[in-house]
């Protein structure tokens, strides 16, 4: 090396004081680069490190169908199974109210009262009329309510008592004056006090009618009254949580004003929209994995509701699940829900360790006589551990895991 840079620097200052440096140059570099390459004992080029390197120990698997779910993979919602807003049927001075925001309640317990003192004196009033409408009809003030017949009532039978002798004395009249006995002017007034004792039992008919359909709106009265002493205690529909409270006690509320917001929370209702092109998959009783951001904890459900036609709109099919809560879902969670619509499929499938994806492309490496080879592939789903292999790997390939910088055609060390 000593002596070519003794060669060169003679020819260099020599060139130059004749005016040859530049066409030289690209000479005297190609000459310096021979002269540093190494050479082998026969005189040939050395072969490159990657080829001298030692193989590479690498792990491998077999590819092999495996048991792998069909999914299809959605966005939504939890909403509350049932939801209502409690409203006041009568108007009345909030009395006092017995939960408040998140306070859980069981079926029939009581949330609220009204003050009840007014309905109770309007309750006694109805039910001292009705004692009143028994009395003109003759009938016991208290007891069951006998329906009466009016032919019965005391006023219709002395009415009825009146036109049977009213006909007996025309008749009697009658024949007499068939006989020329009487005149004919006493069987004219024997007529005349027939119809007026007829029009007599009529009127008391009417009027034994009437008083028992006075007798059926007390009945109604006393009903509606005992209803709205029942309304001053509201009580829950159905299990759940109070969500909001929108009054307070001694708040005088009016026909239909909102005292609380109940909310059922076991099950939750999973509502979420299925793209078109997957909505033909999907069907009643199908179970759905679902996952909410900041909780690991996967949750299940099943498919209850599917709506019959899909928006025009964004073209979306509705889906109803209903999810079991175990006390850490909330309505109006975001989540992310995978529908099973395929369970016993057995595709091949892959480690995610043996899969690289550069620049949009998925390949993995084959062990093939020893060396590395690379393949791409096509992959459907995936999971955290594994991928389902659509194109490019068939079974019993052996792929090689976690392969880093591995390059193709490296020789291979391998250990399963």
């Amino acid at each position: 090396m000593l002596f070519v840079y003794f060669v060169v620097r003679t020819a260099f200052s020599k060139l130059n004081s004749r005016g040859l440096v530049f066409p030289t140059l690209s000479l005297l570099a190609l000459l310096s680069l021979s002269a540093c390459k190494p050479a082998t004992s026969n005189g040939a080029p050395a072969t490159s490190p990657a080829a001298e390197a030692a193989p590479r120990t690498v792990k491998t698997t077999r590819v092999q169908p495996r048991p792998m779910e069909r999914v299809v993979v959605v966005t939504g919602s939890l909403a509350a199974h049932d939801q209502a807003t409690l409203r006041t049927k009568i108007s009345g001075r909030l009395q006092s109210i017995a939960v408040d925001l998140g306070t859980a309640v069981r079926k029939g317990d009581v949330l609220a009262q009204i003050e009840k003192h007014d309905y109770e004196l309007r309750l006694q009033q109805a039910e001292a009329l009705l004692a009143q409408a028994r009395a003109r009809l003759g009938i016991p003030l208290e007891g069951p309510d006998t329906r009466l017949d009016a032919e019965g009532a005391s006023t219709v039978k002395q009415a009825r008592a009146l036109l049977d002798e009213a006909q007996r004395h025309r008749d009697r009249i009658s024949k007499l004056t068939e006989q020329g006995i009487l005149a004919k002017s006493e069987l004219e007034i024997a007529e005349a006090g027939f119809l007026v004792a007829s029009s007599k039992f009529q009127e008391a008919l009417e009027e034994v009618r009437g008083r028992q359909a006075i007798h059926a709106q007390r009945l109604a009265d006393v009903a509606i009254a005992r209803q709205e002493l029942k309304e001053t205690i509201i009580t829950a529909p159905f299990d759940g949580t109070v969500q909001e409270r929108r009054a307070s006690a001694g708040e005088f509320l009016s026909v239909g004003d909102a005292m609380l917001t109940l909310v059922r929370m076991d099950p939750l209702r999973l509502r979420i929209d299925v793209p078109e092109r997957d909505s033909f998959q999907v069907r009643l009783g199908q179970q759905v994995r679902l996952t909410i951001a900041g909780d690991p904890t996967p949750h299940t459900g099943a498919i209850s509701r599917v709506s019959p036609v899909i928006t025009e709109e964004n073209r979306m099919l509705a889906v109803e699940a209903d999810v079991k809560n175990d006390g850490t879902l909330r309505p109006g969670a975001f989540v992310r829900a995978e529908i099973i619509t395929e369970d016993k499929r057995q595709p091949l499938v892959i480690p995610r360790a043996a899969l690289i994806v550069f620049a949009g492309i998925e390949k993995v490496f084959l062990a093939q006589a020893g060396k590395a080879a690379e393949r791409v592939i096509a992959t459907g789903r995936q999971t955290a551990e594994q991928c389902e292999v659509l194109s490019g790997l068939k079974d019993g390939d052996e792929v090689i895991l976690n392969p880093g910088n591995l390059q193709p055609g490296q020789p291979l060390a391998v250990v399963r």
